[in-house]
C-alpha cells in the first residue's frame, strides 16, 4: 500500500501575519478534502509570537528597544508562550488532517485541540522528526522530561561558541514546538529550528516562560554551518519517515500553477 501524500512548499522570507493566514487558508481546504497533507518551510522576519498561555512579563523590551530592532509582536492561537522567529531559523507548519474531532457539550472545555493523548503524540512526533533530521547533520539532540522542543544536553555544549560557561549547566534549546490542531483535526502552526539566527534577539524574551534555559543554534554548535537548504532537505526526509508521508516537493503560486514540480 503506498503512503498517502505530503506536499511540501519551500516559501522562503514570508511576514508572520501572512504565513498564519495562508495555513488558516490551506487547512480549511485539507479540512473539506480540496488538498493534501502539506508542509509548509519558511523563515520570518524578526518577530516574538505569544501563544495561549502567554505571559505578557515575558516580553523583556520595551516598545522602543522593539522599535529599533524591527521586532513585530503577535498573539496567536498557537499553544504555548512566547517564542521567538527571524531570518536565519527554519519554520515548519505542517498542516495535516490528524483526526475528527467529537464536540464535548461542555462550554469550559478548549474545542480547538485533539484529545490530549493523541495531541501529546503528535507534539512527540514533531520532536522526533527534528530528532532525527539533526542526526542526519550531525548534531545529537533529544527530548526533556516535561518540556516540549527539542534540546542538547549541557556535555554537548563544549564545543559551543557562543555559550558562556552557566549555559552549560542546563539541557539548551535548539528547537521550540507549538501547535494548534482545530475541530476538524487538521494541525496548524509547528516548530521553529535555529540554525544561524542572531541569537540577541532572545535576550528580548524569556523564551517559552522558561528563565533557566539557553537557546543555542546550530552556528553553534557545529564547525560547519549548514544551509537552509541542507536543513530543510533533512527534515523532509525524517519528516516523510517519522509521519509516514511520501513527500513530493512543489512551487506555490496560489491561484497560478501551484502543482508545477
Amino acid at each position: 500500500m503506498n503512503s498517502p501524500e505530503c506536499v511540501v512548499h519551500r516559501l522562503g522570507l514570508v511576514p508572520y501575519q501572512q504565513a498564519w493566514e495562508l495555513q488558516e487558508a490551506l487547512a480549511q481546504e485539507i479540512a473539506l478534502g480540496q488538498r493534501p497533507a502539506t508542509l509548509l518551510l519558511l523563515e520570518h522576519p524578526h518577530t516574538y509570537t505569544f501563544g495561549r498561555r502567554g505571559q505578557p512579563e515575558n516580553l523583556l523590551w520595551d516598545p522602543a528597544e522593539r522599535a529599533c530592532r524591527g521586532v513585530e509582536v503577535l498573539w496567536v492561537d498557537r499553544g504555548g508562550d512566547v517564542t521567538y522567529h527571524g531570518p536565519g531559523q527554519l519554520v515548519g507548519y505542517p498542516l495535516l488532517p490528524l483526526a475528527a474531532i467529537q464536540y464535548d457539550p461542555d462550554p469550559n472545555q478548549d474545542h480547538s485541540r485533539l484529545p490530549q493523548a493523541d495531541y501529546i503524540g503528535y507534539l512527540r512526533k514533531l520532536e522526533s522528526t527534528l530528532i532525527l533530521a539533526l542526526m542526519h547533520l550531525g548534531v545529537a539532540s533529544g527530548q526533556v522530561q516535561g518540556l516540549t522542543g527539542v534540546w542538547v544536553q549541557p556535555e554537548a555544549l563544549s564545543s559551543c561558541r557562543n555559550c558562556r560557561p552557566e549555559m552549560r549547566q542546563r539541557p539548551a534549546k535548539l528547537a521550540a514546538i507549538g501547535v494548534k490542531v482545530d475541530a476538524r483535526g487538521v494541525s496548524r502552526h509547528g516548530f521553529a529550528l535555529n540554525v544561524d539566527p542572531d541569537m540577541d534577539y532572545w535576550e528580548g524574551i524569556t523564551g517559552c516562560g522558561l528563565q533557566d534555559y539557553p537557546n543555542v543554534s546550530l552556528a553553534d554548535l557545529l564547525p560547519a554551518i549548514p544551509s537552509q537548504e541542507q536543513v530543510a532537505d533533512a527534515i523532509v526526509a525524517a519528516f516523510g519517515e517519522v509521519f509516514s508521508y511520501q513527500m513530493v516537493e512543489k512551487t506555490f503560486n496560489r491561484g497560478k500553477n501551484e502543482n508545477q514540480q
